[in-house]
């Protein structure tokens, strides 16, 4: 996520706020903010939401994502919101929206549903 220069802003038990500051490198062809950028931060928002309800010792892998855009995705900033509908011992669902901020205000852009599996940490695989 350093490669877009997302950062966590908001982090609670279940829900998480990710922002992505919007930068001309990060657009398509039509100077949006590409949909794997907008996916990516969605994803993430989704997964540490799953993990903030975890016990320490596990990891998080998405298992599926479904997204839906909604507008372009252009303003100053994308902000993406995750939190968990159901936690369950191995699959968590988790639902995100994205806006982008433009002049204080905020428009929705794209919506998610992601099922989320619980992973045993493997130091062998670490990042």
């Amino acid at each position: 996520m350093a490669t877009i220069g997302a950062r966590l802003m908001r982090v609670v038990a279940g829900e998480i706020e990710i922002r992505v500051p919007f930068r001309p490198d990060l657009t398509q062809q039509h100077r949006f903010l590409h949909a794997g950028v907008v996916t990516s931060a969605l994803d993430s928002a989704c997964g540490y939401a799953a993990l903030s309800l975890m016990p320490e010792g596990v990891e998080v892998l998405t298992v599926e994502f479904k997204t839906n855009f909604l507008a372009p995705a252009r303003g100053e900033a994308l902000i993406a919101r995750g939190r968990v509908v159901r936690a369950g011992r191995t699959i968590t669902v988790c639902q995100a929206e994205a806006s982008m901020l433009a002049d204080g205000a905020e428009t929705p852009v794209a919506t998610m549903l992601a099922t989320i599996m619980t992973a045993p940490d493997r130091p062998d695989v670490a990042g």
